[in-house]
């Protein structure tokens, strides 16, 4: 009959988890800087080339800031 209290030792188990938790942090941390990777360079190929439609939006947003500023600080418009 084997033996199996080398399965059940605590100690046994505990380093079991550990390795496995770095294993999965590990890949993790790998997928997560290939993430930022591709992020980078996705916008570094959209960095010059806004569209027209775009900065039109951000006209926009700016002339919204400004008013919510105005209505913030009293003044009316």
């Amino acid at each position: 009959m084997p033996d199996t209290t080398l399965f059940t030792d605590p100690t046994l188990i505990a380093a079991a988890a550990l390795v496995g938790l770095v294993i999965v942090a590990a890949a993790l941390l790998r997928a997560w800087n290939g993430w930022l990777a591709f992020k980078r360079l996705e916008l570094q190929h959209r960095h010059g080339d806004m569209p027209a439609v775009g900065l039109i939006e951000v006209a926009d947003l700016k002339e919204r800031i400004r008013k919510l500023e105005a209505i913030a600080s009293g003044v009316d418009l």
